[in-house]
């Protein structure tokens, strides 16, 4: 394969070959409603003739005909075994571009059954996505290593290459979800579900490339002989990048530094010569040390559209030959002093975070830790976030002292270390109290730090308890957290431990426990004369008013049941409601209904449900007994689930009374 710089080869970059998973589709592939293949096939006879594979369709269109986005972001992490990579890549277009885009789209589609109508459908994009992996598995990554001295021009480039069953594919908003101009596709032989929308809508979309589950890679190359011990070269051709920001990250390499860089625009002249000048315009590649050792380096690069024919290509040269001077590690005044006491919580590895530890020592190529514990099956790292992570597998020791240095990329050492003491600083255990409105929270001293402050308080993503505090020694302590303004449903406990002696432990303990869904509280208010509901002259409709409450404070529905029609037309305002009940659903009961029953059931967002049965008297019915027994008219409150307490109902009753002397008073 010839390499990046060779002007006769035509270079499509990760970003290209994902986007013309967009714009590639062709009259012999193209079946809404097929399976789509590689295999050629007869064009229909109103479309364009001549089936083509896949892979001869990526290989013949130029990305720079169809595209033109707004910003492109790369990023290549070279595996371990320095024979394959992961390549993720994101594109966005926005207002007049993304017209541009779903109309070249469209018009690819020309002569085919809903193509060229000036609408992008969703068949169409599911053809895309169809043939997407297929069609980036056949082309150029435009990105070449070679081992040896640094390499420019156009030498046997050791390139890399697509890994089809690796690459995953997605795009956003292409064909908007209900966007107001949608419809459904008017051509024939559209899948069910068709949509579609003119391509003249300016809606962003985003492309996105990244690696498909269950892959562990989407690029490779022949393997390097030396794993990169070795100098090497990696060339990317950036030709047509309007803007975009490349990220190429290395496996940890003992010494792994970029030594030089070039950015070189070749021109070819009418006489088939070339012209080749240093480009000394756009920004120099930024090559930094992840806390895990790592090697990342940053490049951002533009091409305006004005410079084509100009071929760009960048050259990156690497090294693992120390530098000519390289200055020692230093700790920083942030870290730890000597005896410092970091502690540790069950089942959380990161002790510290990288926010923190990016501040206790300095480098200029940056730098890593390497500690030394006196207790076996202890260790410790730092992973790419600058997180400090130790791991015990040792389950007699519940505490390690160790010895940390720093170190460079580049195995240069501090010349002091750090001694300090890791471990379990309480043990704890949680309940929900007796009432159910509390969680107790109990704390017991491991003896590693003598005295400590706790603070605490119940957490839930949306909402905290209030605060609680205690001073941990020698003796539990035991924290009673309230529940009040949680909804129901998990807690946990969330707080910070604070000692002179010790790193600031902040923690999120998770014990399983629930707060439980109190039943929503209903009333239904009496008229002036004392009964539950407000008749209608025409004697086919009443009026029930009331309140609903939830002590959690959720939000609660409410629905109406009478013989056996239900619903829930109620009028609300605050915490009350009515309700008008129209009897006509009982007029075919046999024998005719003179009192009525009415189920209103409240259910708050937990599900917990209150059912209250008001009794409604006919006054216009006929009463044959004769007796002349009075119908109170009494309400009845069935238990809701869970049933209520007893406190519940003596609320009931007390809200009750409350609009009772509320009404005496108007």
């Amino acid at each position: 394969m010839v390499g990046p710089s060779n002007p006769q080869t035509q270079f499509f970059t990760a970003f290209l070959l994902v986007l013309l998973m967009l714009f590639m589709g062709t009259s012999s592939l193209y079946t809404p409603q097929e399976a789509l293949s590689n295999e050629e096939s007869e064009a229909p006879a109103n479309g364009r003739q001549g089936g083509l594979s896949i892979e001869d369709e990526c290989e013949g269109l130029k990305f720079e005909d169809l595209f033109d986005y707004d910003f492109a972001d790369f990023k290549v992490y070279i595996g371990d075994d320095w024979a394959t990579a992961e390549m993720d890549a994101g594109a966005f277009v926005n207002g007049s571009k993304s017209a541009v885009v779903r109309d070249n789209l469209d018009g690819l589609f020309e002569g085919l059954s809903g193509g060229g109508n000036d609408y992008i459908s969703t068949d169409e994009r599911d053809a895309v996505r169809a043939i997407g992996p297929k069609c980036i598995g056949a082309m150029d990554t435009r990105i070449g290593m070679k081992e040896g001295s640094p390499h420019r021009g156009a030498p046997d480039w050791n390139n890399l290459t697509f890994v089809e069953d690796g690459i995953g594919l997605e795009e956003i908003d292409l064909v908007p979800a209900n966007h107001p101009q949608e419809r459904s596709c008017q051509n024939l032989g559209s899948a069910n579900g068709c949509k579609e929308v003119p391509v003249s809508i300016t809606d962003d979309l985003q492309i996105m490339m990244f690696l498909a589950e269950d892959q562990s890679n989407n690029v490779r190359f022949d393997k390097l002989p030396n794993d990169g011990d070795s100098n090497f070269t990696l060339a990317l051709n950036v030709t047509n990048m309007s803007y975009a920001h490349l990220e190429l990250n290395f496996p940890l390499k003992q010494g792994l530094r970029m030594s030089n860089f070039s950015i070189q625009d070749t021109i070819t002249n009418s006489d088939g010569t070339m012209t080749v000048t240093e480009n000394t315009e756009l920004s120099a590649p930024e090559a930094l040390y992840l806390p895990d050792g790592r090697l990342r380096v940053n490049q951002v690069v533009t091409y305006a559209a004005s410079e084509y024919p100009i071929q760009r290509d960048l050259f990156l040269d690497f090294t693992t030959m120390a530098p000519e001077t390289n200055e020692a590690p230093e700790w920083s005044s942030n870290a730890p002093v000597d005896g410092t006491v970091i502690p540790m919580l069950d089942g959380q590895n990161v002790v510290v975070t990288g926010e923190k530890t990016e501040m206790w020592a300095t480098d200029d190529s940056g730098w890593g830790m390497d500690c030394t514990f006196t207790e076996s099956g202890w260790s410790s790292s730092l992973d790419g976030e600058g997180n400090f992570i130790v791991e015990n597998q040792n389950s007699q020791a519940s505490s390690s002292d160790a010895e940390c240095y720093v170190v460079d990329p580049f195995g240069e050492t501090s010349i002091d270390s750090r001694n300090w003491t890791f471990g379990k600083v309480f043990t704890s255990t949680a309940v929900l109290s007796a009432t159910g409105d509390n969680i107790e929270f109990t704390l017991s001293p491991t003896g590693l730090v003598n005295e400590m402050s706790i603070n605490a308080h119940a957490h839930q993503s949306n909402a905290m308890g209030q605060m609680r505090t205690t001073t941990l020694a020698s003796d539990d302590a035991v924290l009673t957290l309230p529940l009040d303004g949680l909804s129901p449903g998990m807690v946990m406990v969330m707080g910070q431990a604070q000692s002179s002696t010790m790193l600031d432990l902040d923690f999120m303990l998770n014990f399983g426990l629930e707060k439980a869904s109190l039943a929503p509280l209903i009333t239904v208010s009496k008229n002036l004369d004392g009964m539950n509901a407000t008749w209608e002259a025409n004697g086919l409709t009443f009026t029930l008013k009331g309140d609903v409450l939830d002590p959690d404070g959720e939000d609660v529905t409410l629905s109406l049941l009478l013989c056996g029609y239900s619903t829930n037309d109620f009028l609300r305002e605050g915490s009350g409601w009515e309700i008008n009940v129209n009897i006509v659903s009982c007029s075919s009961q046999n024998p005719p209904v003179t009192a009525y029953d009415i189920v209103l059931t409240a259910t708050d967002e937990s599900g917990t449900m209150t059912t209250y049965t008001v009794h409604v008297p006919d006054p216009y019915a006929s009463n044959d007994d004769t007796s002349n027994t009075i119908d109170s008219g009494e309400d009845t409150e069935e238990e809701g689930l869970p049933a209520l307490s007893m406190m519940a109902t003596l609320s009931i009753t007390m809200l009750g009374a409350v609009f009772a002397g509320r009404q005496r008073r108007d």
